[in-house]
């Protein structure tokens, strides 16, 4: 994968050693994995394997319950989603959690919200996605669904995050759709946005990935390079149908 800088990246993102889950239930188990800048670094693995879970604890909508998590050189093991919002982090949903009765526009301004000056960078999201410039006037719930996860990825890029957190991004979407979503990710890490990525098409994933954790009940179990990791065999027969 080519990265944003070829000189050797520093690390935007470091999960050591965590550990978190739902109340009593402990899903993760001692998972330790990084995101260096400009990078897209996807977490993969089965349905329950607690990839969602890790993106979640990362962005604080689930406490840690042991170890650290760093980000852009700060402690962030007990900070709340608003604050990693500050911060530079953004999450976007599976689902697409859009609002629907509200316009293009308005759903891309409300995602300004920590801040009056961002409402200026709707002009940038629209370059990275021109069918929203395109739609801006219409109702969110008129557009498809490949058009409404363009409208919630733009939305979270309103804040100009240093670090992108994409849930399931392919979810429910056909598969030229999926490919056409995965190529604005690409574009967008070109534009200077990190991102980490959970994706149950493990195969899309690996391949725009400069690294990938594969996750199986909790804890990693393979990480390496995308493209080396599409072709080994453990990888193929368990994820790719190979």
């Amino acid at each position: 994968m080519e990265k944003m800088n070829s000189m050797k990246s520093m690390t935007l993102l470091s999960v050591s050693h965590v550990s978190s889950g739902y109340g009593k239930n402990e899903v993760l188990q001692d998972v330790s994995f990084r995101v260096d800048e400009g990078e897209i670094v996807s977490l993969i693995g089965p349905n329950g394997a607690g990839k969602s879970t890790a993106l979640k604890t990362v962005f604080g909508f689930l406490a840690v319950q042991k170890g650290d998590i760093t980000f852009d050189g700060n402690g962030i093991t007990k900070k709340k989603p608003h604050e990693m919002a500050k911060l530079g982090m953004c999450f976007v949903h599976q689902g697409r959690q859009i609002f629907r009765n509200m316009t293009v526009e308005e759903n891309l301004i409300l995602g300004a919200f920590a801040d009056k000056k961002l409402e200026k960078n709707v002009d940038k999201v629209y370059s990275v996605f021109p069918v929203l410039k395109q739609k801006k006037k219409a109702n969110a719930s008129t557009l498809s669904g490949g058009q409404q996860q363009q409208l919630a990825i733009g939305r979270a890029l309103m804040l100009k995050p240093k670090l992108l957190l994409l849930d399931e991004p392919s979810l429910g979407l056909d598969p030229k759709t999926v490919q056409l979503v995965f190529g604005k990710i690409k574009e967008i890490r070109k534009h200077g946005t990190t991102i980490l990525l959970v994706e149950q098409n493990a195969r899309m994933a690996l391949e725009i990935s400069d690294r990938a954790y594969v996750f199986e009940t909790g804890r990693i179990k393979l990480e390496g390079a995308g493209r080396k990791l599409l072709k080994n065999k453990n990888v193929q027969k368990l994820y790719l149908g190979g």
